[in-house]
């Protein structure tokens, strides 16, 4: 008689849970400024919860948020990735990948055919988005951006 192991379970040692729903307030706010983007306030961060379209994030197998994504749309033809951030302690493992897949994949299922997604790059995400079919509209458009936080002075 021979003992024969069966083939390990490549997602049996993955310490990450990925969620299809939108990330407690606290979490979101400490992943922005964990991560690099801009930090938010409380009722900025609640705003951003309750009015996307979509949310997906990752969590660790004790609960906590390490990465995370949305869609703010119209639900017609037009939708804006928001909010990509990875706890950089867990950066470089797919968690980016993971959560936009997810994005995507849910703009196509329940979107109407012909849907528009945009996002802004920072450099760090570009090789991902691109990696994901999205392109430099640059020089047929020009992105814009209205900071009205910096034009109150």
């Amino acid at each position: 008689m021979t003992d024969v192991t069966p083939p390990a379970d490549p997602f049996a040692a993955d310490p990450y849970v990925l969620v299809p729903a939108a990330p407690p307030l606290d979490a979101y706010l400490r992943l922005r400024r964990d991560s690099g983007l801009t930090p938010k306030r409380p009722d900025q961060g609640a705003g951003a919860l309750t009015g996307s379209w979509s949310w997906c994030h990752v969590r660790t197998a004790d609960g906590r948020v390490v990465a995370m994504g949305r869609v703010v749309g119209d639900g017609g033809w037009y939708f804006l990735v928001a909010d990509m951030a990875t706890d950089p302690a867990h950066q470089s493992r797919g968690l980016g990948r993971r959560v936009l897949t997810r994005l995507l994949d849910d703009v196509r299922a329940r979107a109407p055919q012909g849907a528009y997604v945009t996002l802004v790059a920072d450099p760090p995400g570009r090789a991902l988005y691109e990696s994901l079919g999205f392109r430099d509209v640059a020089p047929g458009a020009t992105g814009m951006v209205l900071d009205l936080a910096a034009s109150a002075g």
